[in-house]
């Protein structure tokens, strides 16, 4: 029997989001206003997957995203379901270590790793599939300008901000 995912699309306040979810978990959470490109990647993400749209069947995860894409500061409380390389996960567990409010680098973390090389590093963060859950925008430069971010700079200022003003309460 094929594994099933399922696939919503929701609109927050930074633009509109899918999110798609297997038995384990959320394997994705991603922003995009491409929604027939953003569903063939799922499809080429998960070939052995039967991709299956449930607005109704994923409401109240839905609601959960868009609260935690509001607030990046606070606790979603999903369950995940990280499909990656070794180090990849590695690196994305990592980065749920990153407190709300505070960023690091992506030489600290190779550090961490082991390695004084951040290129391992920053491939991995490119490849998190599930933002701001998996906060890989908590990762900055060492000289502590903003970097890249895979679903945009000005999402990932904006997501800082956030936490920034959540912090400051």
């Amino acid at each position: 029997m094929r594994e099933i995912i399922r696939f919503a699309w929701g609109i927050s306040s930074l633009g509109d989001f899918v999110v798609a979810m297997s038995e384990k978990g959320l394997v994705a959470l991603e922003f995009s206003s491409m929604h027939a490109a953003m569903e063939d990647a799922l499809r080429i993400r998960f070939p052995e997957a039967e991709l299956e749209r449930s607005e109704d069947g994923l409401a109240a995860v839905m609601e959960v995203v868009a609260g935690v894409i509001d607030d990046p500061a606070s606790d979603c409380g999903l369950p995940l379901d990280l499909r990656g390389t070794s180090y990849e996960v590695q690196v994305w567990m990592m980065l749920r270590e990153i407190r709300a409010g505070q960023t690091t680098s992506y030489g600290a973390l190779a550090a961490k790793l082991g390695s004084r090389d951040p290129r391992e590093v920053t491939a991995a963060i490119a490849n998190n599939p599930i933002a701001v859950i998996v906060p890989c925008h908590r990762v900055i430069k060492k000289d502590g300008s903003i970097s890249g971010y895979r679903w945009g700079v000005r999402r990932k200022r904006a997501l800082l901000a956030r936490e920034q003003h959540g912090v400051e309460r």
